[in-house]
């Protein structure tokens, strides 16, 4: 063989190395198949899910068990489209089960766990969670995560009572969080005690297996008084720092990890940044620099992301109005370390003033290694300010591949006017480098918005917002009437085109209410959005959880509706996962994956994930 080109060969080898560096991969759940099987018009719909660290060509057996029969097989070859199947032979009794079974080269390996189905008599079209009483209280915000490491996710909620804003004085009730796994076992439940507001801009919770044991820690924001699930008392219990008008302006703050499983006080620290001084937080001019009641100082946002590109870190933030702070924590050996702090100091500087009611994680720059979106600006891995905007504060964010015809993510979202500032009221910009794509709404006000792919004639995702007047595509051109909602979406139906979630309804654009969960009630006043909403059971779709009106049980509702799709879960796209974690935090804003999604999409990229601790071989 010719030495040149054996040499050739070589450099080009080194050279690809060299330019296309190859990541460590993220730790993430280990993951069941999260089978659920749901009675509908022509038998049982069966839907489970598939891994992305698994062949996206995998075979599934479906199998029906009846008492006192042997396990029957459904489908006559192994199934390698849809993880879905209806079973339209099934009777009406009671103690039907069906479970799945992986098949490799005419093989059959792993079995799913079983799930048992109603009687028809007893059939409903929803997962009920009976709640436990809590007088004067009503669910709110929800999270998911694996707390005791079996393969399903367990549900953590937000309980509330009397709440405020932090605009208005008012006493409030402490809040509460409570666990429970899918089967109505109440886990544990944490009290915050007195010394911590209630209120939708105060208590940011995480969820997250945070040092990959595979069983996820529960942090959030603690005081003196705090009462861990074990009935320990964090801090003094005899102090109380409210003040005459309901307000906390004062007394130490603490963060602190739960043991997800349990409840249990594993540490506790020092909440970083502390309040001091109070009237630090306000905005660029105007009279914010002079609030004294702490309405600036106590905004409050949270994260989860891989800033090394490996492991899951704390993000705990506050201030988003003038004065901004993030602080990043790690949490390894039963204790926090603190990995970077980010702060902008004072109101002139070009990230003060420049933060939303809610945020976003997301390898902007494709490093391996996540950013946090803050709103019109952008904090890079290492703790330092990768761009500003200046397209000042919004109450809405979105980001994703929103334009597949411009490379890389993309940023949607709507801005305030604010102590006489002007700007854009819309905007799009690239999620890398800050550069404004699309700018609309000059010098208007704009409240809400929403981009996401709900037009399957138009290419890429589409936007809308208050003052919109119609369905405008990623370059601000109008293509078609303003949809039902402006507030949350959700892949329901069966195509790749999302659904307008709006209270308990759900609205396909331009064919109106395909779906309402009778009995319930939404969230967060005019956000009406649910307690949660992801793809935590079944195939790639995403479910919903609603509570009812009168508070007894939490409902479940997954999509019975076919589809022609095979999509690996969401919940391995590590920014939809990430998305899930701080749903919950400021005004609730839809999940978003890395990728796009549309019947005109491309073949979704594999992330390069592992999944701690272990893979397991069998669920039965």
């Amino acid at each position: 063989m010719n030495i040149k080109i054996i040499f050739r060969g070589l450099y080009c080898i080194l050279l690809l190395l060299f330019l296309c560096p190859v990541y460590a991969q993220r730790q993430m759940e280990d993951l069941g198949r999260g089978l659920v099987a749901m009675r509908c018009p022509e038998g049982v719909f069966i839907s489970w899910r598939i891994l992305a660290t698994e062949n996206q060509q995998l075979g599934f057996n479906v199998y029906r068990k009846s008492a006192a029969k042997a396990p029957l097989k459904l489908n006559s070859e192994p199934l390698t489209g849809p993880t879905s199947y209806i079973d339209k032979t099934a009777g009406a009794e009671a103690d039907i089960s069906y479970f799945v079974r992986t098949v490799v080269g005419n093989k059959e390996e792993s079995t799913s766990k079983s799930f048992k189905l109603p009687a028809l008599k007893d059939a409903k079209p929803y997962l009920s969670i009976p709640l436990a009483n809590i007088p004067g209280y009503k669910a709110n915000d929800a999270s998911v995560a694996d707390l005791d490491g079996d393969g399903e996710y367990e549900i953590i909620l937000h309980q509330t009572g009397r709440g405020a804003d932090n605009s208005f004085d008012g006493f409030t009730d402490p809040p509460i969080f409570q666990a429970y796994k899918l089967d109505g076992t109440l886990l544990w439940t944490i009290n915050l005690g007195k010394n911590i507001r209630e209120g939708a801009h105060y208590t940011q919770f995480m969820v997250y297996d945070l040092d990959g044991d595979g069983k996820a820690e529960f942090c959030c924001k603690t005081a003196d008084g705090t009462i861990d699930g074990k009935g320990k008392v964090i801090g003094d219990s005899t102090k109380n720092y409210v003040n005459d008008r309901g307000r906390i302006l004062d007394g130490p703050e603490f963060l602190t990890v739960f043991n997800g499983e349990t409840g249990a006080e594993r540490y506790t620290t020092n909440y970083i940044p502390d309040r001091y001084p109070i009237n630090g937080w306000g905005g660029r001019g105007g009279n914010g620099h002079n609030d004294t009641r702490g309405n600036r100082a106590d905004r409050f946002l949270a994260c989860i992301a891989y800033l090394d590109g490996i492991h899951p870190s704390l993000v705990m933030c506050r201030g988003y109005y003038g004065r901004i702070v993030l602080a990043a924590w790690d949490f390894k050996n039963n204790e926090l370390k603190q990995r970077w702090v980010f702060d902008s100091k004072d109101g002139d500087n070009k990230f003060s003033g420049q933060g939303n009611h809610g945020l976003c994680v997301a390898d902007v720059d494709h490093d391996g290694k996540d950013e946090i979106i803050y709103g019109s600006m952008v904090v890079d891995d290492d703790g330092k300010g990768l761009f500003s905007t200046g397209l000042r504060h919004g109450d809405a964010l979105h980001v994703s591949d929103l334009d597949p015809a411009h490379p890389g993510l993309e940023v949607f979202g709507v801005h305030e006017l604010e102590n006489g500032t002007k700007g854009w009221g819309a905007a799009v910009y690239d999620a890398a480098t800050g550069r404004i794509l699309w700018s609309g709404m000059e010098n208007q006000d704009v409240g809400r918005g929403v981009a996401g792919n709900i037009d399957a004639s138009n290419p890429g995702c589409e936007m809308w917002f208050s003052g919109s007047r119609g369905l405008l595509n990623m370059q601000g051109q109008k293509i078609g009437p303003q949809p039902s909602s402006i507030n949350f979406l959700i892949w329901w139906d069966g195509d790749f085109t999302r659904e307008l979630l709006n209270g308990t309804g759900i609205d396909k654009y331009g064919k109106g209410r395909i779906f309402t969960a009778e009995g319930c009630v939404s969230n967060n006043g005019t956000k009406s959005t649910p307690c949660l909403s992801a793809d935590i059971l079944g195939d790639w779709r995403e479910e919903v959880i609603f509570r009812t009106a009168d508070n007894s049980e939490l409902r479940i509702y997954t999509s019975t509706i076919p589809t022609e799709h095979r999509l690996y879960t969401l919940m391995h796209d590590p920014q939809y996962r990430l998305s899930i974690a701080w749903q919950n935090i400021g005004y609730n804003q839809p999940p978003h994956p890395s990728f796009y999604i549309g019947e005109d999409m491309k073949a979704p990229p594999i992330p390069n994930i592992v999944l701690v601790p272990a893979p397991r071989k069998s669920e039965k």
